[in-house]
């Protein structure tokens, strides 16, 4: 899997995290881009918008706020998915009403079974609309 179709941007400022989902999903047979900022995913979307498949976002970090940088994201591809993931509460209603069928909540600590479950089921809904 090298095609846009498979390639997934994880965004999350905690090293530890980053790198278990980055190497989890790797084994999925994703192809996996990882940014530790808000402000590097952006770049990383600008420089190639029609590159990912789907974006993993983690909900609290400094930088573009998680609305607006899901926002930027689903604007720059009409096929894109956000994974929005936080251990708190998350209003994700105007992303949703944005994107429909494109935007789902991950509530932190998951496992890497529910990661995984929320991906293919965001990448199959991708492939219907095909």
């Amino acid at each position: 899997m090298t095609s846009a179709a498979s390639r997934i941007l994880i965004v999350d400022d905690e090293p530890s995290l980053l790198k278990m989902v980055s190497v989890y999903l790797g084994r999925l047979g994703y192809a996996v881009v990882t940014a530790g900022s808000t402000e590097m995913a952006w770049a990383a979307v600008e420089a190639a918008p029609h590159a990912f498949a789907l974006a993993v976002l983690d909900a609290t970090m400094s930088g573009i706020r998680m609305e607006d940088l899901a926002a930027r994201i689903l604007a720059a591809d009409p096929r894109v998915c956000v994974i929005a993931a936080s251990g708190y509460p998350v209003d994700i209603a105007t992303l949703r009403a944005a994107a429909p069928g494109r935007v789902m909540f991950l509530p932190k600590p998951f496992t890497p079974e529910m990661l995984g479950s929320t991906v293919r089921r965001l990448i199959a809904t991708q492939e219907e609309d095909v």
